[in-house]
């Protein structure tokens, strides 16, 4: 087992893996910008070294810095959280080729499934089914259209190399398509670096249900539940639960069993999520797969008593796991709610600043990953995450119940938060039956307007 690891992240998710590690008996080193030397992860890690001023490129995206900051305090192993340089498989290399051990999949499990192209005729050759689509990147508009009108619209069109909602686009018809084109590759460019996009069928009312699932280097895989992130606003993930309300247990399975032979089909190793759309009939569709910790992880660890950051390090330190698929058990219902710096009666417009007045949610079923504190400034340089309330629950119901109480005992100020969002969609119909789609905030804010 390793006996220093360095958290490449900051922030909650940072806090989370130093948790882990001291519980483990693991020494941390924590990296900061100059924007985070107050942050509890530099607090609280054995060490602390900072790597630059504010802005993500000279710091937390700064590979150099980073690696003198591994080389100074001698770790034996890095752990990069979320984001970031976590499904950077450059970054993953160097690890590997200064005989640091990089804790997440290999780079090339990273670089096959960071191309979603690549990605989707992997899955295809694998019987994990796929969205019907383009089945390579889009060269001319006339291809696209011919292939648009083949699979009907909607459609929409998506960076390759994409993620975030960033380079993408909805076309109804040729006319759009063709707009829409060039506006997510000028986008995709932008953002990624690769212009490449390519074209699917459109769902108007999908579930976004992902499968949690655990690979070590002996080929031993196992998953560990769904998780439904419906509850989404561009793209962006608000909340998510486990398990998914509209799952039965054929369809359960069934997507189960195409997430373990997806990783398998990759050779994965270590955590990773397999993520699809669900339509309304029930039929599942591979959308891409996540080569690293999700922010979401907490719900399964709720509803599994598997903590995945400890077995992230156990799987990167050459450990086998330690049970079966059929060790694992399934207890209650989880619930997950970001705790964003965002005023969501303002167009949730970012919500930087000192926090003055501070009051945690606790009692049964409550739990808070955040790195916050009364009298912490929230740089305005980063995500607005500021934490995530997590509740479990004895079933669903309950869940809600809980969540509904924390939430009301959630307070922070005088900064905005997302709190009175939440607090609107626990009092939402809709929600409370749990029949739900990716477009349900849009159409509760646009009622609420």
């Amino acid at each position: 087992m390793f006996s220093k690891i360095l958290i490449a992240n900051r922030g909650e998710i940072a806090l989370r893996v130093i948790r882990a590690c001291k519980e483990m008996g693991i020494k941390t080193v924590a990296v900061y910008s100059q924007a985070d030397a107050d942050s509890l992860h530099v607090e609280f890690a054995d060490e602390a070294v900072c790597i630059g001023p504010a802005p993500s490129a000279a710091s937390y995206l700064n590979i150099a810095a980073i690696m003198s900051a591994a080389e100074i305090t001698d770790v034996e192993a890095i752990h990069p959280g979320y984001g970031f340089l976590s499904e950077n498989a450059h970054f993953a290399e160097i690890c590997e080729s200064c005989h640091i051990t990089f804790i997440g999949p290999t780079p090339e499990n990273i670089r096959l499934m960071g191309d979603k192209m690549i990605a989707k005729d992997t899955m295809r050759k694998a019987g994990v089914p796929i969205i019907p689509g383009s089945k390579a990147v889009i060269d001319n508009k006339d291809d696209a259209i011919k292939i648009a009108n083949k699979i009907k619209y909607p459609v929409i069109v998506k960076a390759s190399s994409g993620g975030g909602g960033k380079g993408m686009r909805v076309a109804h018809n040729d006319v759009r398509l063709a707009s829409s084109i060039i506006t997510a590759q000028s986008e995709a460019e932008v953002s990624f670096g690769n212009a490449n996009v390519y074209l699917e069928k459109y769902f108007e009312k999908p579930r976004h249900i992902e499968v949690q699932i655990l690979a070590d280097k002996f080929g031993h895989v196992v998953h560990l539940g769904e998780r439904d992130c419906t509850v989404q606003r561009r793209h962006q993930k608000l909340i998510e639960e486990t398990p998914s309300p509209v799952l039965n247990q054929k369809i359960r399975k069934k997507i189960a069993e195409a997430a373990v032979r997806a990783a398998k089909a990759v050779n994965y190793i270590n955590a990773g999520t397999i993520e699809f759309l669900l339509d309304t009939d029930g039929t599942f569709y591979f959308m891409e797969m996540n080569t690293r910790i999700q922010v979401e992880h907490t719900i399964t660890e709720m509803v599994t008593g598997i903590d995945l950051v400890k077995e992230q390090i156990k799987i990167a330190a050459g450990r086998k796991l330690e049970y079966s698929q059929d060790d694992i058990k399934f207890e209650g219902a989880a619930i997950e709610c970001r705790i964003n710096a965002e005023d969501s009666e303002n167009g949730f417009m970012p919500s930087p600043g000192k926090i003055e007045n501070l009051h945690f949610p606790g009692g049964r079923g409550v739990r808070l990953d955040s790195h916050i504190y009364s009298g912490y400034t929230i740089p305005p340089f980063y995500d607005s995450m500021i934490g995530k309330l997590i509740v479990h629950g004895k079933d669903r119901q309950d869940a809600i119940k809980i969540m509904q109480r924390a939430l009301e005992e959630f307070v922070i100020g005088p900064i905005k938060t997302t709190i009175p969002f939440h607090k609107f969609v626990f009092n939402n119909p809709q929600f409370l039956r749990g029949n739900y789609y990716t477009n349900f905030v849009e159409q509760i804010l646009e009622k609420k307007v």
